[in-house]
């Protein structure tokens, strides 16, 4: 168990790497036409300074969990780091796009590892109830706020530096979090066996293949033969990780993690709610620059109300959990979001930016603060040490895949609008769309008394909210 005086230390850790994976993610945003106009590249070139990313990271998502659970998730921790700060001094030095692209995707695969590894560190050094509470609480603020300051983080760095800055910034906080996971993090337990090499293969592969098709139809279309390959090469794909993982003796994907309501609704829900929250992100910029004639920076600032309020409510979310329960405030939360992209969605083009951009964004906030953590904390409810890493790449997976199906979804079903404002209204009347889906199926998954009738929970009604929050086993210290 980590004692009170090493879990500072320990929890800033794992938020910091995973604050610095999301800014990332969304930094290059306010960046791109700096980095169009600089490297001379094409729309498609350009479209894959992004999509190289996220397609690379969300297909190796799993083999990174799992590789933690085998070689020690510290170890491998450290190791994704020093890939993560690498590629992206490679790419703030990039002299040409393919060398950005291919630094893009390098930097794809340290996330990859980081990003479920700080997952799985966070599950085995808090233990379940108030302490896992508190951090994962944390854990789900730093996803919102990552995303929401990556924006003000690019703005700045591309209007008063270069684009380049805002990865140049990660070398000293990679090297400082490399020497502090080695001085503070202890190293988990090994797990003997061999490796599920097909398993690996096909998820990895399968994944990877539906990231592609999605990402490929924004531009060719669903009917394109490279599309359709992809897609149908991924879901055969899926189908032998599925038949494989049912009879492995060590499985990557431990097909018993779906047996629980909770869990599954989970990963579906998050799935459809960063779909919702990347178009937000993607959208909502370009009508801030495009109609209301805000620079990058300008536009950053823009979501100001957004990341202060998702804050606020973030850092409650442990008081409001132990009042009202994990169900309860990831339903408002989902509820609150979709209030707030339903009103961003009726913009005009003579709106002004306080009553129809900065309020909505409010509510977006809220919804997101109260969302975010219990979405993490019900995709690795009841999990064992054992099965930490896994289950917690599989959160991670669904984060990734859910922003790449979302953006391609709702740029198909936006392409046709004939100016920049109706393009970015249809967009997200989509994103509210894919929000209410996600409400219904938290509300038709949410556990009930009969998910925990067994003679060891009949405790179970007795305990508090915080924790049921991460109920089963206890993780072997």
């Amino acid at each position: 168990m980590t004692t009170p005086t090493r879990s500072g230390p320990i929890l800033a850790i794992i938020l910091t790497s995973y604050f610095m994976i999301l800014l990332d993610n969304s930094v290059i945003f306010t960046g791109l036409p700096s980095i169009r106009s600089e490297l001379g590249l094409s729309a498609t070139e350009l479209s894959w300074v992004q999509d190289a990313y996220t397609l690379v990271f969300g297909g190796l998502l799993l083999l990174g969990a799992r590789a933690g659970d085998l070689i020690g998730r510290r170890r491998l921790f450290v190791i994704g780091l020093a890939i993560f700060t690498t590629a992206s001094f490679l790419v703030g030095a990039a002299p040409t796009g393919w060398w950005l692209i291919a630094a893009r995707a390098l930097q794809g695969i340290g996330a990859a590892v980081v990003a479920p590894t700080s997952l799985s560190l966070l599950t085995a050094n808090f233990p379940e109830g108030r302490e896992r509470t508190r951090a994962v609480s944390w854990y789900g603020a730093t996803a919102g706020i990552g995303a929401s300051l990556g924006l003000v983080v690019g703005g700045a760095c591309a209007h008063w530096i270069s684009w380049r800055a805002g990865f140049f910034i990660n070398l000293p906080v990679g090297l400082a979090l490399v020497l502090a996971a080695r001085r503070y993090l202890g190293e988990t337990e090994r797990r003997t066996g061999r490796f599920d090499t097909v398993g690996a293969l096909t998820a990895t592969l399968g994944v990877g293949a539906i990231v592609f098709g999605i990402v490929n139809s924004a531009d060719a279309g669903w009917g394109s033969l490279t599309t359709v390959a992809a897609l149908a090469g991924g879901v055969v794909l899926l189908v032998v990780l599925v038949a494989n993982e049912w009879r492995a003796e060590q499985p990557i994907m431990p097909l018993r993690l779906f047996r629980s309501r909770e869990r599954s609704g989970a990963y579906a829900a998050r799935l459809l709610f960063l779909g919702a929250m990347i178009g937000f992100f993607y959208f909502t910029t370009q009508y801030l620059q495009g109609v209301l004639g805000f620079s990058p920076l300008q536009a950053g600032l823009g979501f100001f109300p957004m990341t202060v309020v998702n804050f606020a409510v973030a850092i409650a979310v442990p008081r409001l959990t132990r009042r009202f329960g994990n169900a309860m405030l990831l339903a408002a939360g989902l509820a609150v979001t979709l209030a707030g992209m339903a009103w961003l969605s009726r913009l005009h083009a003579g709106d002004v930016y306080l009553s129809s951009v900065a309020l909505p964004m409010v509510l977006i906030g809220a919804g997101q603060g109260l969302a975010f953590a219990p979405l993490t904390a019900a995709g690795i409810s009841g999990v064992t040490a054992a099965d930490a890493g896994v289950a917690s790449g599989l959160v991670n997976t669904f984060h990734q895949l859910g922003s790449a199906l979302g953006l391609a979804l709702l740029v198909a079903i936006s392409a046709n609008a004939t100016t920049l404002t109706t393009h970015v209204t249809t967009a997200l009347t989509g994103s509210a769309a894919l929000l209410a889906a996600a409400l219904l199926i938290t509300l038709t998954t949410r556990p009930t008394r009969t998910d925990h009738a067994n003679p060891r929970t009949t405790a179970h009604r007795r305990l508090r909210p915080e924790a049921r929050l991460a109920h089963g086993r206890r993780p072997v210290r």
